[in-house]
């Protein structure tokens, strides 16, 4: 039933992507048509791993990069949400929030359900603070090299828009790594 639902939602957000991108081609508006281009692409890629591989996927994390996808492709950029100002700055904080869920999906499948309770709590929120800040990382990179090399404008604001950006990723990564360092201490002291 999950596995039904998500290539559901991969197939209906391709398909999205693509009207979107046929709709703004024959405008001639290129910005838009790149956009969901790229959106074709990263619904495609969920789309691809349900249909060919097994891997069991975490609907919570699934869901959110979904909703992501729409507020960063869709609405930030196809309708113009990142004029806001604060847009870019709060789906950096979700982004990085997200991006500490993976880790924590990333532990708990790297590691034996019965070694965990022998498994230092700060260890948990070192690991999923640091995958959710490398991730802010690994994309402020992304950025800057697409300014570099393909002249465009991805960090507007440049080293201050890097800098806000990375401390919304951290704030996301934060917050959830203290949840998890929480929950995994609770469990820690539960089974002493």
């Amino acid at each position: 039933m999950k596995r039904k639902f998500l290539l559901f939602l991969s197939v209906a957000y391709t398909i999205f992507m693509a009207y979107l991108c046929f709709y703004y081609f024959t405008k001639g508006e290129t910005h838009n048509y790149q956009v969901a281009f790229g959106g074709i692409l990263c619904g495609a890629v969920p789309l691809g791993l349900i249909l060919f591989t097994k891997i069991k996927f975490n609907m919570p994390i699934m869901l959110s990069y979904f909703a992501f996808l729409f507020a960063s492709q869709y609405l930030g950029s196809i309708l113009g949400f990142y004029h806001l100002g604060w847009w870019d700055t709060f789906l950096h904080l979700l982004s990085g929030a997200l991006l500490a869920f993976v880790g924590i999906a990333l532990y708990e499948r790297m590691t034996h359900q019965d070694a965990r309770s022998e498994i230092s709590s700060w260890l948990v929120f070192h690991f999923v603070l640091s995958f959710s800040v490398f991730g802010g990382v690994v994309w402020e990179i992304y950025e800057f090299s697409m300014d570099q090399f393909f002249a465009m404008t991805l960090q507007g604001g440049g080293n201050f828009d890097t800098m806000v950006d990375l401390l919304a990723d951290t704030a996301g990564g934060l917050l959830i790594a203290i949840i998890a360092f929480i929950k995994t201490k609770k469990k820690f002291t539960i089974s002493s």
